[in-house]
């Protein structure tokens, strides 16, 4: 029986198979280690280099257990020790000296050292109080984010310090993250030809991995995956779907455009947004796809052939200069050029190809498109009289700011584009503040909603008077006229004591004494004719009813000719007693001496313009003339 068998056999024999194997092992690592890394290796590894003896009793084997269990423990403190120093040294992120700044110019850092460093920076600038570096200025952690930001990214240094005056530094580097990877592709399905669900039935049978694109859309499809060419399989040639990105469905579904009505989409190429409001017309009214570009209208040509469009008009002109060609539309979409930062994913080469000048240049001509799509509204039209903007780019200069410049030059209001997702559009930014209602516009940010960046905003019209416009005629005034005459009633109230009544010899007369002067029979010329019985006076009064607009009297020179009444008298002696018709064509000197003040003098009389209240064009005229010769003098 042998010693496992026989329980009574107490005899110890050697080392088992398994311990003289291990014991082999040792004594070949111990050729390639010292002697302190090899006592430190026992330690931290006795769970697996601990002898097991088979043979032993099991006395012995529960003392083993107990001594390994022992040393393990000791090993796993240990470890636990070194681990815990470890996360306080990366927890305490420094910034690098001036040492290691030079080795950096010399020897770059690798790219997984700059990723690990942002993270560690962004995680003291959100906790700046407290896990701040004694001695370090905030400005010292923004500097050095922003640079390992150009570095890690490939952004150059404008486009950088713009993102982060846009976004959160929490926020921030998942918006980065998100332009290094491509968007999902996405589908729209050509209602006018077939349902979503036949064409996504069809395009899994060609080994095509989909699904809806969301609760948002009625007609959007994402691929996953593909084993066919999503844009050569008959179905995308017969016209059944349109490869279109997911924010593109946004701005139409913002214009909601209604069967039978004159829609203008401004800017159309490459004609995703245009076969859209087409199909949700389903091929009724009249669409107006414009674009500036005439290489790209072949692509809106092909698109509308291929997609069963039949009520699309193409042309090829500037949409700043479109109200002159056309107007009237019940909608208009207008998604403008720009500069393209929302869709990074798509052109890498903005991160550096963009700078302020870039930035400027776009919003100039999107302010001038915006009022030109304006213009091309129609405020009175029964079911339309909308304008919706968008573009694909996040700055503030290319979006808010030109709403909010429509907003003053226009009349105009924000309405809801009507998707109950998207972060509301700023309404101040850094020292700029913007309309209230910009609220009511949208953006969309890769991060965020997995989609190109974007912005929408729609307008509603209100009017169709353009406010800068003067408006015309009898005793409206503009802004302009307002202001100065004021300004001028002002004047004459506070200098009216020292106003001089009778006119000089030098002053030259308006255009309407003029008139008054070389007209024989009128109202002038009966001025100066003896007034005994006041019979003459009578005759002018009547004689000005017919014509108030045209007399040149106003209220403040009538009050100007009372408050002076001993220079009337001294003129009154000064006139001659008897005026024949010769003295019609006297001198031009003689006449200006005296035919000022006794216009001055019959205006008194008169209480016609006076009693209605009003000033008409040639009394404002020369309340402005006066003043100008007042400051001349």
């Amino acid at each position: 029986m042998g010693r496992k068998l026989d329980p009574t056999n107490t005899v110890k024999r050697g080392p088992g198979r398994k311990s003289r194997k291990q014991k082999g092992a040792e004594t070949e690592l111990a050729k390639f280690i010292t002697d302190g890394d090899y006592q430190m290796f026992l330690k931290t590894h006795n769970n697996w280099i601990s002898i097991d003896d088979d043979d032993d009793d099991d006395d012995e084997e529960e003392d083993e257990d107990g001594g390994d269990k022992e040393k393990k423990s000791d090993a796993d403190s240990d470890e636990e020790d070194t681990v815990q120093a470890n996360m306080d040294e990366m927890d305490a992120f420094r910034l690098p000296d001036a040492e290691e700044c030079e080795k950096e110019s010399i020897i770059p850092l690798d790219l997984k050292t700059i990723y690990q460093r942002i993270k560690d920076n962004v995680d003291v600038l959100c906790n700046f109080s407290t896990k701040r570096e004694v001695g370090k200025e905030r400005s010292e952690y923004i500097s050095l984010l922003k640079k390992d930001l150009c570095t890690y990214y490939s952004y150059n240094n404008f486009l950088i310090e713009k993102l982060m005056d846009l976004f959160p530094l929490s926020e921030l580097v998942d918006f980065l993250e998100a332009n290094e990877i491509q968007r999902p592709v996405t589908i729209r399905t050509n209602t006018l030809k077939t349902r979503r669900r036949d064409l996504a039935q069809a395009l899994i049978n060609r080994g095509v991995n989909l699904d809806p694109l969301g609760k948002w859309s009625k007609v959007g499809l994402v691929i996953y995956d593909s084993s066919v060419p999503v844009g050569a399989t008959p179905e995308y040639l017969s016209g059944q779907y349109m490869l279109q990105g997911a924010s593109s469905f946004l701005p139409v579904m913002a214009l909601s455009p209604q069967e039978g009505e004159l829609v203008l989409d401004m800017s159309s190429a490459p004609g995703g947004k245009t076969t859209y409001i087409a199909q949700l017309m389903r091929n009724t009214g009249m669409i107006v796809a414009n674009d500036a570009n005439a290489d790209r209208l072949k692509s809106v040509v092909g698109n509308v052939h291929r997609l069963g469009v039949t009520n699309t008009v193409i042309c090829n002109y500037d949409g700043r200069q479109f109200p002159k060609v056309m107007s009237g539309f019940d909608r208009v979409l207008l998604d403008a050029p720009c500069s393209g930062t929302g869709v990074i994913a798509k052109d890498p080469a903005v991160k550096t190809s963009k700078d302020e000048a870039d930035i400027q240049r776009s919003a100039h001509l999107q302010k001038e498109l915006i009022l030109s799509a304006i213009d091309s509204v129609n405020a009175e039209s029964s079911s339309g009289g909308y304008l919706v903007y968008c573009t694909c780019s996040i700055m503030v200069e290319e979006n808010e700011w030109v709403v909010d410049y429509a907003l003053k030059k226009r009349n105009v209001k924000l309405v809801p584009i009507g998707l109950d997702f998207g972060k509301e559009g700023f309404t101040r930014f850094k020292e700029r503040r913007f309309h209230p209602t910009l609220r009511l516009t949208r953006r969309f940010y890769p991060h965020s909603h997995n989609m190109d960046g974007f912005f929408v905003a729609k307008f509603k019209k209100f009017s169709n008077v353009v406010p800068t416009a003067t408006a015309g005629k009898g005793n409206t005034f503009s802004h302009e006229h307002m202001q100065t005459f004021i300004m001028l009633v002002n004047m004459l109230n506070m200098n009216s004591s020292s106003v001089s009544v009778t006119g000089s010899p030098e002053e030259k007369p308006s255009k309407s004494d003029k008139k008054k002067k070389t007209v024989p029979g009128k109202a002038g010329d009966l001025k100066g004719k003896p007034q005994a019985n006041g019979t003459a006076a009578k005759k002018t009064a009547n004689i000005k009813k017919k014509g108030k607009r045209d007399s040149p009297a106003g209220p403040k020179k009538a009050k100007i000719a009372k408050m002076d009444g001993e220079t009337v008298q001294e003129a009154e002696a000064k006139k001659p007693a008897v005026k024949t018709a010769d003295d019609t064509k006297a001198s031009k000197a003689e006449k200006k001496e005296g035919s000022r003040f006794e216009k001055k003098q019959g205006k008194n009389r008169k209480a016609t313009t006076k009693a209605n209240g009003r000033m008409g064009k040639n009394k404002f005229r020369k309340l402005k003339n006066m003043l100008r010769k007042k400051g001349g003098e």
